[in-house]
């Protein structure tokens, strides 16, 4: 098995909760890949380019070293295929992230039974944290410090002072 391990997501915008949980798997593994989606179904409030640029800052202002950071396209197996790793990485906060969670795994291992998918639980700091609950307290003008990085409260800050939804 590859001993590449990946941990993907739309990261829109990389929290204090994604990089608790980075911190841990480079713990386990030693090496470790965040992997961002291009696009998604979901609504994004920032590009592609912008939340890597924004994961890759935010590991550096966390002082997490070592984590290659991507960005792909398309369906996971498919990706995880194409470099090669073995292991991907999700964090877990409640109920709603396990059945999600519990149903992607279930619909990987039938597309590709040799990956396999490890899930981490953040911090109990964190435990309660998402992007989307960040995104609402940007918009409406709240505290961010103890949720994101600088750069990411930057970010969210110029993003919401221009009078967008973020979209």
């Amino acid at each position: 098995m590859s001993s590449r391990v990946i941990y993907p997501g739309t990261f829109d915008p990389v929290t204090r909760g994604h990089l608790d949980v980075a911190a841990r798997a480079l713990q386990v593994f030693g090496a470790l890949e965040m992997a961002v989606v291009r696009s998604s179904l979901k609504e994004l409030a920032f590009s592609a380019e912008e939340r890597e640029r924004l994961v890759k800052s935010s590991l550096i202002e966390a002082g997490i070293p070592g984590v290659e950071v991507t960005l792909f396209d398309g369906l996971l197996m498919d990706y995880m295929r194409s470099t090669g790793a073995g292991v991907f990485v999700r964090g877990l906060r409640a109920n709603s992230d396990f059945e999600y969670e519990f149903q992607m795994q279930l619909i990987n291992r039938k597309l590709a039974p040799e990956i396999t998918g490890l899930y981490l639980m953040p911090g109990e700091s964190n435990i309660y944290l998402s992007s989307t609950v960040v995104r609402e307290i940007a918009a409406l003008g709240g505290s961010l410090s103890e949720f994101v990085t600088p750069s990411v409260e930057k970010a969210l800050r110029e993003k919401y002072s221009r009078g967008t939804s973020g979209r």
